[in-house]
């Protein structure tokens, strides 16, 4: 049976249609109208994720682990239209998006446990000692606690882990935060199934409506309404850095600047050092091929640069390289807008690097391409630097370690940075490591970097402009500190305490 959408927002717990409407763009598959976003839809719902506030921010752990498991049943009892809207719209492959649903569930069960043993919430007491000179001290208590209603942006090119019920809006439910989250139009059939299971979870646990809303939006207006509301205390954004960075100097610019929490840009650059290089150059190109057009480029952590020593091993590392991007399948792309870009910046990369192979592909598709620069070249040409969105390699050649230790200094923030080392390649790895560490929030040896772990110890994120807060992580448990802010209770009675500090 096929699904079709109606296209509605959910505000509060209730169905909304809208006069004004704009039709999706699928891959494949029948086009569908939904209703667009406004100002005071917005509004209507971060009033009443307030109002939820007042109950949901003193829930109890448990009652919130017990929405989140219910929100991974509901979404796995959707599977089937869930995979066949997310097919349609995307263009992405029935394997991909089960494994990405399987993610999606997966982090919804791991907050709800991490929750539930409490060692998030960072308590301490500091017991009252009256009789202490020359001063008594008072009875000190702290606790993290909820900072109120979050907005929450639905990511492209993850329909399911980084959008209406991804990590950001999991982990701000997980720390007692309502979530108005704006649907990301290149997916809003798939938005609509996913809220239509937070909806029925909601439902099922007997938690208050307005802690959860969904609005569409195809334009840039009900986006800066949503983070310019007062009543919003945070964003969450994955995306591109023109559009996160707009938003985020809209949060800066209110009166009351409220944190801005985007992962944006990042070209997760992976340094080849020279033993490695020497012992496996063509399996390091074969490794980077494949990471590199994996579901056409479109992740974050794409490793778009290779950095390694000029010389022998670099000539074949690019010759195998060539040879493994040119048996590359062509790949749909997430839209037609992101395909744009992508050959646009394939063109302009050409204009600086040398082209080893330049076939961009043509429409909605995407082939890999691949080029060449000198690290003297890199480091003249800031643009050489900025993220191509899609299956695009740039290998720089460096003539000597100082030269690769220059070129480590010179990038920018980054989500990522990799090592592929031998044992032979400690010392000249020693000393890369503490300025790799200060450019990324993930530093990896002998791997790459598409695969992000849902864990307690993952780091998502990394110093400006892979993100605009570099203490922070779009992924793993400590995400869901992002919303949650130190109290402290001074001589409080305990009958006043959150239940957290009682006892």
């Amino acid at each position: 049976m096929t699904f079709t959408p109606h296209g509605k927002h959910l505000i509060a717990g209730d169905w909304i249609a809208g006069e004004t409407q704009f039709s999706s763009v699928p891959a494949h598959g029948p086009a569908h109208r939904y209703a667009s976003g406004t100002p005071d839809l917005v509004d209507r719902a971060c009033r009443a994720a307030e109002r939820a506030f007042a109950t949901f921010g003193w829930t109890s752990r448990e009652d919130r682990a017990a929405l989140l498991d219910a929100i991974a049943e509901e979404i796995e009892a959707r599977a089937e239209p869930l995979t066949e809207i997310a097919m349609q719209e995307t263009g992405l492959p029935e394997a991909r998006l089960q494994g990405e649903r399987g993610r999606t569930t997966g982090q919804l069960r791991l907050f709800a446990a991490h929750i539930r043993k409490g060692d998030y919430l960072d308590r301490r007491h500091d017991v009252a000692l009256p009789d202490r000179q020359p001063l008594p001290r008072p009875d000190l208590r702290v606790i993290q606690r909820p900072i109120g209603p979050v907005a929450v942006f639905g990511a492209s090119n993850f329909p399911l882990a980084f959008s209406v019920a991804g990590g950001d809006t999991a982990s701000a439910l997980a720390a007692g935060c309502p979530v108005v989250v704006k649907g990301h139009p290149a997916h809003p059939g798939t938005s609509e199934v996913v809220a239509e299971a937070i909806h029925a979870a909601i439902t099922r646990c007997d938690m208050p409506g307005g802690i959860f809303s969904m609005i569409h939006g195809d334009g840039h207006e009900t986006g800066a309404a949503l983070v310019q509301h007062p009543l919003i205390r945070a964003v969450g954004f994955t995306g591109s850095l023109r559009g996160g960075r707009a938003l985020f100097d809209l949060c800066a610019a209110r009166p009351e600047p409220i944190p801005f929490f985007g992962e944006l840009g990042s070209v997760n650059p992976n340094f080849i050092l020279p033993v490695a290089l020497d012992a496996r150059a063509d399996a390091l190109a074969q490794g980077w091929a494949g990471s590199l057009t994996m579901g056409a480029g479109q992740f974050c952590t794409n490793p778009g640069v290779v950095i390694l020593p000029a010389g022998e091993g670099a000539e074949r590392f690019t010759a195998a390289a060539t040879d493994a991007l040119k048996g590359a399948a062509e790949q749909v792309m997430l839209t037609d807008g992101i395909a744009s870009a992508y050959r646009q910046g394939a063109a302009r990369l050409a204009e600086s690097a040398v082209p080893v192979l330049e076939e961009p592909g043509m429409g909605r598709s995407a082939r890999p391409t691949l080029y060449r620069s000198t690290a003297e070249d890199f480091l003249r040409d800031h643009t050489l630097g900025e993220e191509v969105f899609g299956p695009l390699g740039l290998i720089v050649t460096a003539r000597d370690d100082d030269q690769m230790q220059e070129l480590a200094e010179a990038l920018e923030g980054q989500l990522t940075v990799t090592l592929h080392m031998d044992e032979g390649d400690t010392e000249a790895a020693r000393r890369l490591m503490p300025v790799l560490e200060r450019k990324a929030g993930r530093v990896l040896a002998n791997g790459w970097p598409t695969g992000v772990e849902v864990a307690d110890a993952m780091v998502h994120g990394g110093p400006y402009p892979a993100s605009t807060n570099f203490g922070a992580t779009s992924v793993g448990t400590l995400s869901i500190r992002r919303f949650l802010r130190p109290v402290c209770y001074q001589n409080i009675p305990e009958a006043l305490l959150p239940e957290d500090l009682r006892g």
